[in-house]
């Protein structure tokens, strides 16, 4: 198991690429100099007199503070700079999978694994060494909080992260002479005030022996489907347990758990064309997710519907008109259009953009209609009584979560930032987010859409067959599901003669982009949808419907795969493999 998570580890270093660099050799710096030496260099007693206090009684976070300590105050090499700033992030990562397939159970496993990331900072806030193989170092830490074992992890950890610093710092130096001194640059690193909060640690609860039953049931159902292909299902629940200290004098532990269960499933119509859904469950409360018997139902309706979309007929080749998105497919288009557009990330050297993404250049300019706020909150627990995984109380650079309207009344009025300042934003606004190991960047922790005139959903149908009824349109479309690039899973013609719903297929949006909510985008429902979303660091969108005017709907210009050249093993187990099934 802990192979898998070195594995998982090298994938991070790999795809980091020259952003993590690698262990430089040798071994120069005198951490072993006696505290007599010029090089001693205190931190501030009283910050750290607190932190030391806080940390009593928690074995990890009392060798990183002890280590931290000894690396400020003797770190230094030869005609290098000693450290101005040095931090510590431990993910402490409980983490179970399980995964069915076709009733039987394909893997269950539990690993425990911590990660230490090490970031030594040379130079001074308006320019350090924060650059190519300058962001850090990773590393794995004993599990058994043996504090020798745990200290000599941390102190290679720091002695690389520091000789990369060094490297770092020259190159930047050299990389910064090609372009014109800035006379309003922005500085690398934003000062943040001391913050000492230790939550308690988090602990998984489920019961594994129940699950993995589950999971075997759930994906048994195909049976009951011969047109189906494939049916997979699988469990994650994940605790971290967030450690973080730095010279300023911060220290903190912030607790999470995420529990997802997914069901996959695909069939192909006669034609060749795959169609799939994979309806996911995710949650901060273990409580929260289906019981057996309503994952059963769920997962019975996820089968209906991929029969149902493999027969239904193709979309036409062109259709502009009215699109109705639920909250379900809301959510996906605000995750894209909006989420990963306010997020203010440091343009590369010598670049004079504010940011990147699409919303670059849109600060106090109109991105949305002006019925329409985003609010990013991570102090948001839940939401109309169901759990947010994107909410934390500290971020991962140590500063306190921060509430921020980034879109008031359709204006583009902040971005996320962490601690890496960009123009007109000097200071971090608590959304510094990292997976464990990483290197933390700014990031959407709860996003909430608002609207000031908030319509049913009944009122937002009603509305679109007005407009195509308007138009001499036949109907309009309803989008109940997204798929990978916003493209429609569940997709139906709402026709406006009679108001009834027709499931179709291979469709995709051709204008579906940030001009199109500025611009297209009419009305918004009253049901917000809370969407719980995994990755490096967890997310959660909440948006209600989106009504838009006009929208293109295309025919996808996708391949259509050979059906398969003979029929799939009988559903029924013959004699003897039953009775070979009962004797293991």
């Amino acid at each position: 198991m802990k192979k898998t998570y070195l594995a998982l580890l090298n994938g991070i270093l790999f795809f980091a690429g020259p952003m993590l660099g690698a262990p430089v050799p040798g071994n120069e710096h005198a951490a072993n100099d006696s505290p007599g030496t010029e090089s001693a260099r205190p931190l501030n007693a009283s910050a750290m007199a607190a932190a030391v206090a806080a940390a009593k009684g928690d074995a990890l976070l009392e060798a990183l503070l002890t280590e931290l300590s000894r690396s400020y105050t003797h770190l230094k090499m030869d005609q290098v700079q000693a450290p101005y700033y040095i931090e510590y992030r431990v993910n402490d990562v409980d983490d179970y999978t399980a995964e069915a397939a076709y009733g039987a159970l394909e893997q269950s496993q539990r690993v425990h694994v911590r990660i230490l990331r090490v970031v030594v900072r040379i130079g001074d806030y308006k320019q350090d060494s924060y650059f190519s193989q300058g962001v850090g170092e990773t590393n794995i830490l004993p599990l058994d909080n043996d504090p020798i074992a745990l200290r000599h992890q941390i102190w290679t950890a720091t002695d690389e992260a520091y000789k990369s610093a060094g490297e770092a710092f020259a190159e930047k130096q050299a990389a910064l002479k090609q372009f014109s001194s800035d006379p309003s640059a922005v500085d690398d690193f934003a000062k943040e005030p001391a913050v000492i909060a230790l939550d308690p640690a988090v602990t998984l609860k489920f019961d594994q022996k129940e699950w993995k039953k589950t999971l075997e049931d759930v994906t048994e159902l195909y049976k009951q489907y011969p047109e189906v292909q494939s049916s997979t299902a699988s469990a994650r629940f994940t605790g971290v347990n967030e450690y973080f200290v730095n010279s300023e004098g911060t220290v903190t532990r912030d607790g999470r758990a995420t529990y997802s269960v997914q069901f996959n499933t695909a069939a192909q119509a006669a034609d060749g064309m795959r169609v799939t859904r994979n309806p996911g469950w995710m949650v901060a409360r273990a409580e929260e997710l289906p019981s057996h018997d309503a994952l059963m139902s769920d997962a019975k309706k996820t089968l209906e519907t991929v029969v149902a979309l493999r027969n239904a007929p193709i979309v036409e080749e062109e259709y502009r008109g009215p699109v109705l998105f639920a909250p379900d497919a809301a959510d996906d288009i605000v995750a894209s259009l909006i989420g990963q557009n306010v997020i203010g990330r440091k343009p590369q050297l010598g670049r004079p953009n504010r940011t990147t993404g699409s919303f670059a250049s849109s600060y106090k300019t109109r991105v949305l209609p002006n019925f329409l706020s985003v609010v990013d909150d991570p102090t948001l627990k839940e939401f109309q009584g169901k759990s947010t995984v994107g909410s934390y109380d500290v971020d991962s650079e140590g500063v306190k979560a921060q509430r921020v309207t980034v879109i008031d009344n359709g204006t583009l009025t902040n971005y996320l930032v962490g601690r890496q300042p960009i123009r007109d934003f000097t200071v971090s606004n608590g959304h510094g987010r990292a997976a464990p190991g990483v290197f933390p960047a700014p990031g959407v922790g709860v996003l909430v859409v608002k609207s000031t005139d908030a319509q049913s959903p009944e009122a937002l149908r009603q509305r679109a067959l007005q407009i195509v009824a308007d138009q001499g349109l036949p109907y309009a479309y309803r989008v109940d599901t997204l798929g990978p690039g916003n493209t429609p899973r569940l997709l139906y013609r709402v026709y406006a003669k009679d108001g009834h719903e027709e499931l179709v297929r291979g469709a995709v949006f051709s204008e579906l982009d940030v001009r199109a909510m500025r611009s297209d985008l009419i009305a918004a429902g009253d049901d917000p949808l809370v969407s719980n979303r995994s990755g490096g660091a967890p997310t959660t969108i909440i948006s209600p419907s989106l009504l838009f005017g006009e929208l293109e709907v295309k025919r996808a210009d996708t391949s259509k795969d050979k059906l398969p050249e003979y029929p799939a093993p009988p559903l029924v187990a013959s004699t003897s493999a039953k009775q070979n099934k009962g004797s293991d």
